[in-house]
């Protein structure tokens, strides 16, 4: 990292008690030297040097007696060693009164040799909390980010807007969540919460990306326990309230869960390692040789689905056979389970991929995997990463509930995803497909550019047994009156519809289906796919400004 007391001169000189090396400057900083004799410091650099190292011993002091790292340590964590560059160091600082800066450090640096933006938050100084001049550093590094075209990482640790500064500081948080807007889908932006984050500054991560939390230490609300139990009566714990758990596994709001600092912050290192530096950009390409090891892993696929609908599998294994390495890096991992979505490479090249979960309650939609899906679709598209769908789905999840919780309108997320991404999109139906779900999973009529199926997919409007009740509801009520054996005649009509109706030839028919496929040839079929839509541009089909997505 770069420093001022990097610089060995300065180094020289705070160690001995602020003299300054070469002998005292003159005015023009330059007076009584000679040729060869150093350059002599000015007595503010080493005064400015001499806060800057007490300022992190103080920070050190404060944050590791609470478990916490201080900001300059975490953004050695984060960036590869040595490459960060400082902006606006001692910035909202005055140095002879012995104020450091801001309480804010924003720079760049280099994460797997790519350039990244970064401001984080120093608790340290003044609480964290937010003023006219953090307001200034962040709103001046978002700017630096659009211009150079660089992914911005927040590291949040801050009491929220300073009060003393009143509505001056408030007005800065406007003015960030405008810049966060103006950069959303141009740039990546993802939030690292490390501390506290509470009121207005909430929607300063709200509004990036990716949002990750660690399970001590990591809060987010947008009112705080104390406020909550004098409005309402409720005694509640920050944790519960607003924790890195409860965000991760309940509200959603947050997209990993970090187990301390240093894992949260190499999450956030390798998702950045999928995504390219703008959206005017291709993410990334890797090197990468086939071998005999895949083609092993692939025929692995064969044994992974149970040929019995109703039998639950870990749809992970599945994904874990066609990626490179079996590498698969889950978004949200701990919401919406019923669903997958994350980052992988197939050769080389990152790709988002979104699955049904069997796993977990017959992988059906409901409103979280819905809004989970939904989101990362457009991420995916936001960012040039083609997206592979992976289909096993019964349909949405039936009950007063799911539509009471709006299934409508979080379902029409899923749908207008799909419909308007326009990055290369391959899908394989795997099991099931049943009904609106069908649809909505990257279908061909949706807008998908390939479509497959396993042999023993079925694709209809309804299951077998729930189609059979419903068209043959007469015959099976006549039979039970007379006394015929109604569940060997429904056996009877679920084979026959099931062979009539519910396997993939309709669908190949009509073309919402391109080939079937051997479970052992996915990873090849997605692979010749992608290479094939490599080409894929973007068009613009209206002179709209925007469509008026479901929110």
């Amino acid at each position: 990292m770069t420093d001022i007391m990097d610089m060995p001169a300065v180094r020289g000189a705070v160690a001995q008690g602020g003299s300054l090396a070469g002998g005292e400057a003159g005015p023009g900083g330059g007076a009584g030297t000679g040729a060869g004799e150093r350059q002599p410091l000015r007595t503010a650099v080493v005064k400015a040097a001499e806060l800057a190292r007490d300022a992190e011993a103080n920070a050190r002091t404060r944050q590791h007696a609470k478990n916490k790292k201080t900001a300059r340590e975490r953004l050695d964590l984060l960036f590869d060693t040595g490459s960060f560059e400082e902006i606006g160091r001692f910035q909202g600082g005055d140095i002879n009164d012995g104020k450091a800066g801001a309480a804010v450090i924003t720079g760049f640096g280099q994460i797997y040799g790519r350039k990244v933006a970064v401001y984080a938050q120093d608790f340290s100084v003044r609480g964290g909390t937010l003023g006219t001049a953090e307001g200034e550093k962040i709103c001046h590094l978002m700017d630096m980010a659009l211009d150079l075209r660089v992914p911005v990482v927040a590291l949040i640790d801050s009491g929220g807007a300073r009060i003393q500064e009143g509505v001056a500081a408030l007005n800065q948080y406007g003015r960030i969540f405008k810049k966060t807007c103006e950069a959303s889908g141009y740039i990546p932006q993802i939030s690292l919460i490390l501390g506290p984050c509470a009121g207005g500054a909430v929607y300063c991560p709200a509004l990036t990306d990716l949002i990750i939390m660690t399970r001590e230490n990591s809060n987010m609300f947008v009112t705080g326990p104390d406020v909550v139990k004098a409005a309402t009566g409720e005694t509640i714990s920050m944790a519960d309230l607003g924790g890195g758990l409860v965000h991760n596994t309940v509200s959603g709001v947050a997209h990993y869960l970090g187990e301390d600092e240093s894992d949260a912050i190499d999450y956030a290192r390798t998702v950045l390692a999928y995504l390219p530096g703008c959206s005017d950009e291709k993410p990334p390409v890797y090197a990468y040789a086939a071998t005999r090891a895949d083609r092993d892993t692939a025929k692995r696929l064969a044994g992974i689905v149970p040929d019995n609908e109703r039998q639950p599998y870990d749809m992970l294994d599945v994904v874990r056979c066609i990626t490179d390495y079996g590498e698969f890096v889950q978004v949200q991992e701990l919401f919406g389970a019923s669903a997958l979505v994350g980052f992988a490479c197939i050769e080389g090249r990152p790709v988002g991929i979104v699955a049904n979960q069997p796993n977990v309650r017959a992988g059906i939609l409901d409103v979280d995997s819905s809004e989970k899906v939904a989101r990362f679709v457009r991420l995916c598209d936001a960012f040039n990463l083609p997206v592979v769908t992976l289909v096993d789905v019964p349909g949405y999840k039936p009950g007063s509930d799911q539509e009471h919780a709006g299934i409508i309108r979080r379902g029409a997320k899923v749908i207008y995803a799909y419909a308007n991404a326009q990055v290369p999109m391959v899908t394989v139906v795997l099991r099931k497909a049943f009904g609106g779900a069908y649809i909505v999973m990257g279908s061909k009529a949706i807008g998908a550019d390939m479509n497959f199926a396993w042999p023993s997919s079925q694709i209809a409007v309804l299951g077998a047994a729930g189609a059979v009740n419903i068209i043959h509801r007469h015959d099976l009520a006549k039979a039970r009156d007379q006394g015929r054996d109604v569940e060997a005649l429904r056996a009877k009509y679920i084979a026959e519809y099931e062979e009539s109706t519910v396997n993939a030839n309709l669908s190949l028919e009509l073309g919402a289906i391109d080939a079937m496929i051997d479970p052992e040839q996915t990873r090849e079929a997605i692979a010749e796919s992608l290479r094939t839509l490599a080409g894929k541009r973007r068009r613009k089909r209206t002179t709209k400004h925007h469509g008026n997505q479901p929110l």
